[in-house]
């Protein structure tokens, strides 16, 4: 039976721990890791409702976007709704499990499917990350017995499947150049090529991947095992490239310009509200930017990428002034943008799983605005 560490693990494969901001707390909020899954509830957030909805379901294990530790806990006494929900789960043994900012920094994630309920295409990042990826050198023999064998091939083989070599939509992607290395190898080694003490010149290829920083300890005990030479010279450089896939928020097209008042009641239809809050904007809409979530620190982004609209949730009055009369901005509600992030979580799971448990989205309601129109 898959475990919660397993759960943990195809969860982060997918929105990796290192992408979330740093005011974050992404990951296993609280259960036993090595528990194994009786069935997952799928939420929002995490609440003692959704903790008694988990049990009387036959679930072990609560999957939020919202982690229910998001500030240090200094006592557990039951005295607000965070430390009820945390006593509840301990007393049930469930397992609360988040994944936020992570997942709201990837491809495929929060505003992936708010892009999709919107019908947006050619989406793109509206604001990659830099700072995250690395560019390894390495040099491998390439000598006529080598290249029979495919050195070069069987290193950038470990390289790929230990997470190097993507770049934006392509896999397996390297740099080869050909040269001469040179070595000596001292007392006591074991050189695959040359003698003890001898000054040895081989011909080499020089191979470049890139890689995202988080896989670098995996990337590295890839090449140190596929690799001929007893010592791997290599070379790791951090790179100030932004990360095309990783990043807050995304912009995409519509398949046809809308009026701004059709558009914003696509919004009502797609997403389910009642009320849009937004800018006046009388241009057509075709550019649309989108964030799930506390989105207004994105608003210089969706003008500076040309955005018609752009659709988030969270914006403060003083905020509204920052469209300054180039984009409609449409604040749709912090649950509102995100309520479909439970589809995100179900497929992941269902793909990653044999069905050997239920993976169930909530009925419970946890939105805490309610609507009088």
């Amino acid at each position: 039976m898959p475990t919660v560490q397993d759960l943990a693990r195809l969860l982060e494969a997918a929105a990796p721990l290192a992408y979330q901001e740093s005011y974050d707390n992404a990951g296993l909020q609280c259960g036993d890791p090595q528990a194994e899954i009786t069935g997952v509830l799928i939420t929002l957030d995490c609440t003692p409702a959704i903790v008694a909805e988990a049990v009387r379901r036959g679930c072990n294990v609560v999957v939020a976007h919202h982690p229910v530790i998001f500030r240090p806990l200094k006592r557990l006494t039951g005295a607000n709704e965070v430390e009820q929900t945390i006593i509840a789960a301990l007393k049930n043994d469930v397992a609360i499990y988040a994944a936020h900012t992570n997942l709201d920094n990837v491809r495929g994630g929060v505003n992936d499917k708010l892009a999709e309920k919107l019908g947006l295409l050619k989406t793109r990042v509206l604001a990659p990350q830099s700072g995250t990826l690395a560019r390894l050198i390495t040099y491998v023999p390439n000598r006529p017995e080598d290249q029979q064998t495919d050195l070069a091939g069987r290193v950038l083989a470990a390289l790929y499947a230990a997470g190097a070599g993507q770049v934006g939509q392509y896999s397996d992607c390297s740099f080869r150049t050909e040269g001469t290395g040179t070595f000596t190898p001292g007392t006591g080694t074991q050189p695959a090529i040359g003698t003890q003490n001898q000054p040895e010149a081989v011909a080499e290829l020089r191979l470049e991947v890139l890689l995202p920083l988080h896989r670098q300890a995996a990337v590295l005990r890839a090449l140190r095992a596929a690799h001929p030479y007893e010592e791997v010279a290599y070379e790791l450089i951090k790179l100030e490239n932004v990360h095309q896939e990783i990043g807050a928020g995304l912009v995409g097209e519509l398949p046809e310009a809308l009026a701004p008042a059709a558009f914003r009641q696509l919004l009502k239809q797609q997403l389910l509200v009642p009320v849009v809050r937004h800018t006046a904007f009388e241009k057509p809409i075709k550019t649309v930017a989108i964030c799930g979530g506390a989105g207004a620190f994105l608003i210089g982004a969706a003008r500076a990428a040309g955005a018609d609209a752009y659709v988030t949730g969270d914006v403060k009055y003083h905020e509204f002034f920052g469209a300054e009369g180039q984009l409609m901005l449409c604040d749709v509600g912090h649950f509102e943008s995100e309520q479909f992030t439970g589809e995100v979580f179900r497929d992941l799971l269902t793909a990653g799983f044999e069905r050997t448990f239920a993976v169930l989205i909530a009925e419970t309601p946890t939105n805490p605005v309610q609507y009088d129109c």
